[in-house]
């Protein structure tokens, strides 16, 4: 379902897929985040479609409001607490910035957490 508004002379609709888009790659730049639903790695975010960018990311719009589900991977040694939060926080902050949508809530799941390699 797409979020539609009257917006001065005309009507604006913006897809939920780049509703998640925006949250996955806002996800993506928190220190300490890995991949986004374990396949996409931070780096190459940028480099996709929002279709990509989408995957892990799963949003409902209702008037005027957004709610976010996103898997997480962790890069191991960082605070799953604190990333978590930070992720939430940016997610709901480039949500409304860029489509003025007020994101009431960033439901966070941690996926996995990648170990190093030895």
């Amino acid at each position: 379902m797409d979020n539609e508004r009257e917006e001065g002379i005309g009507e604006i609709q913006i897809a939920n897929e780049v509703v998640a888009a925006i949250a996955g790659i806002s996800a993506s730049e928190i220190e300490g985040v890995e991949t986004i639903s374990g396949g996409m790695k931070n780096e190459l975010v940028g480099k996709f479609g929002t279709k990509k960018n989408a995957k892990g990311v799963k949003v409902v719009v209702n008037d005027n409001e957004a709610e976010v589900d996103i898997a997480i991977t962790m890069k191991y040694g960082y605070s799953i607490p604190e990333a978590s939060a930070k992720v939430q926080d940016r997610v709901a902050q480039a949500i409304n910035e860029m489509t003025g949508l007020n994101c009431s809530r960033v439901n966070v799941t941690i996926a996995g957490v990648d170990l190093p390699k030895d």
